[in-house]
């Protein structure tokens, strides 16, 4: 009895609504979305390589333009005691890429990329673009099929794959620090700023 008395009174509110209202049109469907840019031909030759490559290179534009924003009396700035230096973040940047890049290409990284963290502002900046200056084309030389490979880095053997996940991931850990140590000085990292 309840269930019935339940429908008239909801037929009964009906009838009060005027018919435009009750048998409105559904509003229009959202256009299609425009459909994605494809892929270029070395994206589906070697996802792999070519998406390690793609998330680097924002992280290279990121870290340069950080480096360039600190200023040079606070490459000596660390929030604790026990965390590194600005500049220190950057040397190791340098050192850690050539490192990298030198297992992926099975060569010598070069000797520009040895810097101390306690060097100048502009020697620091020099080492960083040197090591992405060295690691640009060995990322454009790799291909998937060598990813299987054995090699060895910071003493331990590892898939050559390993080594190129490391590198952007490493990146972006160490981005995330200057960023971080941009703000506690009242600056905007670069990945937060304005697009121009």
């Amino acid at each position: 009895m309840r269930v019935s008395m339940r429908v008239l009174s909801v037929a009964a509110a009906m009838a009060l609504i005027p018919g435009s209202m009750l048998w409105a049109q559904a509003p229009a469907p959202a256009p299609a979305q425009a459909q994605a840019a494809p892929l270029p031909p070395e994206a589906t030759a070697n996802p792999v390589a070519w998406s390690a490559k793609y998330l680097y290179q924002r992280d290279v534009k990121n870290m340069i333009a950080a480096a360039d924003e600190m200023p040079e009396d606070k490459y000596s700035y660390h929030p604790t005691p026990d965390q590194w230096t600005f500049g220190k973040v950057v040397s190791h940047i340098a050192q850690s890429n050539g490192a990298l890049c030198a297992a992926l290409s099975g060569t010598t990284a070069p000797a520009s990329l040895q810097v101390s963290d306690t060097a100048s502002k502009a020697d620091l900046g020099k080492a960083l673009q040197a090591s992405f200056d060295f690691c640009g084309p060995v990322l454009d030389g790799l291909t998937d099929a060598k990813l299987a490979d054995t090699v060895t880095v910071f003493h331990r053997t590892m898939p050559r794959a390993m080594v190129l996940v490391l590198l952007p991931v490493d990146l972006a850990d160490h981005y995330s620090q200057m960023a971080a140590y941009l703000r506690l000085n009242g600056l905007t990292p670069p990945s937060a700023q304005p697009r121009k």
